[in-house]
């Protein structure tokens, strides 16, 4: 037999297949959580992972497959992250105006009030080919995002991974419009099926293929009060022409920009600078040769032609990540004061 962990719908599980073909089975599901780092042993039926959740720091697990359990090997974290007032996400589908079934998360705040109303941030995943998962992350800690006092949104779009090959792949194509209006849909639903949420103060924001989309939000909607944008495209040739990744857009995007495909200006944002409205934070690392930073330029220049209101923060010594700790505590404050200044 054949054991290994896959992403589904926001956690990832571990599934077996005979080693000689045959039908692929759920052998372990984690009702909150990730595994990774499986490991088998060699002469019995015991294997060792990592597990965690988005309230579980990793710690090192001994995995029965007879019983379908696990149980701790390290506790190194496991006090103290129970005495975190964090909640574990909620888990919720919808279906899109394209028929798709889209998977999202709901991440709440300390001190958590079913009764009061609080704002939204919609905060948007890279790659396409990634996956909001029930996962701590350093890059966009969700609990650290709501602290303030936000509900978070986490919706996975056409494109992400974990839901199947045809839907990561139905991305190509459609790069931005798309996933961009399942993101709006997603905050439409979230409103309708929680009272706590608060419809007019919205806010949307995320990095990389994240800041795509949010620049495609800025270009395409003026329902979010406030915008965040790291390492986001312009438009869809710039990015062409300085990413260090070339083929893959072409392929996303049926052919390289100069045969004329419409999409290479349709869904590009700067396309639809006119509209450009909403208030805007822009962030990017000056060696970020994924997005470079002219990208990131490109937009602000277009932002201050409009008088849109917008501040432009540079990375001097960031790639792609902001990987400093030190920058990380910066950027994590000029996103908890951009979105205080507007929610």
């Amino acid at each position: 037999m054949i054991y290994f962990t896959a992403e589904d719908a926001g956690l990832e599980k571990i599934y077996v297949v005979p080693a000689n073909g045959g039908e692929t089975k759920l052998a372990i599901e984690p009702q909150r959580g990730v595994y990774t780092r499986l490991v088998a042993a060699e002469n019995a039926p015991v294997m060792i992972a990592t597990w965690g959740s988005s309230i579980d720091p990793a710690e090192v697990v001994r995995i029965d497959p007879a019983t379908k359990s696990h149980r701790n090997l390290t506790s190194f974290n496991v006090e103290a992250a129970h005495n975190i007032d964090w909640l574990p996400p909620r888990h919720f589908w919808f279906t899109s105006k394209r028929g798709k079934q889209i998977h999202n998360l709901i991440v709440l705040p300390p001190a958590f009030d079913e009764s009061k109303k609080y704002p939204l941030f919609v905060l948007i995943h890279g790659g396409a080919a990634n996956m909001w998962r029930d996962d701590i992350t350093l890059r966009w800690n969700y609990h650290l995002l709501a602290k303030p006092g936000y509900v978070l949104l986490l919706t996975n779009y056409t494109g992400s991974t974990g839901f199947g090959e045809k839907f990561a792949r139905d991305i190509q194509g459609d790069v931005l419009k798309g996933p961009g209006d399942e993101i709006n849909e997603a905050a439409d639903e979230a409103v309708k099926r929680f009272a706590f949420i608060d419809g007019n103060r919205m806010a949307a924001g995320g990095a990389s293929y994240g800041g795509h989309l949010t620049n495609w939000l800025e270009a395409t909607t003026t329902r979010y009060k406030c915008l965040i944008s790291h390492a986001g495209l312009s438009s869809l040739q710039t990015q062409w022409g300085t990413s260090d990744v070339i083929y893959g857009r072409e392929l996303a995007l049926g052919s390289p920009y100069w045969e004329g495909a419409a999409i290479w200006r349709e869904q590009s944002p700067t396309t639809y600078a006119r509209n450009f409205k909403t208030p805007i934070l822009l962030s990017v690392g000056e060696h970020d040769f994924r997005v470079p930073m002219n990208n990131t330029l490109e937009m602000w220049a277009a932002l201050q032609r409009q008088r849109v209101p917008s501040r432009l923060l540079v990375w001097p010594d960031e790639n792609h990540w902001i990987l400093n700790p030190e920058n990380s505590r910066i950027f994590y404050k000029e996103v908890a004061d951009w979105l205080a200044k507007w929610l």
